[in-house]
């Protein structure tokens, strides 16, 4: 298996785990009365499973995007090729030709 893969599953089951402890403390907290409005509803089981789907789909994103993000800079400058001048924030000088107050262009 490809080491791109790999790496994609292993933050996406663990982004899936967090969303499971996320959801766990939501109900546990009782964060909002939700643990009521879970129980005491028919759909609370399918209230439950969509939370943890909608949140492990967000935090395997997030996980992913870190592990990427962390994969190759070593904080060294690319090496070979010129370097570009910096700009300058010295003013350029721009003529424009404007009309006059009796409309002629100066």
């Amino acid at each position: 298996m490809p080491k791109l893969i790999r790496l994609y599953i292993v933050q996406v089951v663990a982004g899936f785990a967090l969303s499971a402890v996320f959801v766990g403390l939501l109900l546990w907290l009782n964060v909002a009365n939700l643990y009521h409005l879970v129980t005491s509803s028919e759909a609370g089981l399918l209230a439950v499973f969509l939370l943890w789907l909608f949140n492990g789909l967000v935090f395997a994103g997030v996980q992913f995007a870190i592990s990427i993000m962390r994969m190759g800079d070593d904080g060294a400058a690319p090496p070979g090729g010129k370097r570009m001048p910096g700009a300058t924030m010295a003013p350029a000088t721009v003529r424009i030709k404007a009309p006059s107050a009796r409309g002629r262009p100066l």
